[in-house]
């Protein structure tokens, strides 16, 4: 287990956690202007921000759970199969990089950089899957 607990594709999970939790905090962060009566009750009634951030920040945390599931199944099926390294790794960095790329971009409201930053995101779950299947 020393081996797997070395790789690339866990380092790369690891820190893919902190995106996720970076992302959670800085769009709930945003929504203060809906009030604390609201953000530490039960929201039983659906309400929207008014703040364009949080707006930006909260359909960039769903894309990201959109092909976090993948990620995170290619990332564990590379180590578990004794695949980690190589374009595996490299397709890992590059979910990411281009990840953390992406969530800038949308809250800067940059539209088509922005999608090459998904796109980006994309060939890198590509490349893992390739090299798992290899």
């Amino acid at each position: 287990m020393e081996a797997a607990a070395a790789s690339t594709e866990i380092a790369v999970l690891a820190w893919s956690v902190v995106l996720l939790l970076l992302q959670i905090v800085i769009q709930g962060i945003a929504t203060a202007d809906l009030g604390p009566k609201y953000l530490l009750g039960p929201r039983d009634e659906k309400l929207e921000s008014r703040n364009v951030l949080a707006g930006r920040l909260g359909r960039a945390l769903q894309n990201l759970l959109e092909t976090y599931p993948a990620f995170i199944a290619l990332a564990l099926a590379l180590v578990v199969t004794g695949k980690a390294g190589g374009i595996g790794a490299t397709g890992a960095w590059l979910w990411l990089i281009a990840r953390v790329l992406y969530l800038v971009l949308y809250a800067m409201g940059i539209p088509v950089a922005r999608t090459i930053a998904w796109f980006a995101s994309i060939v890198g779950i590509l490349l893992m899957l390739i090299r798992l299947m290899s």
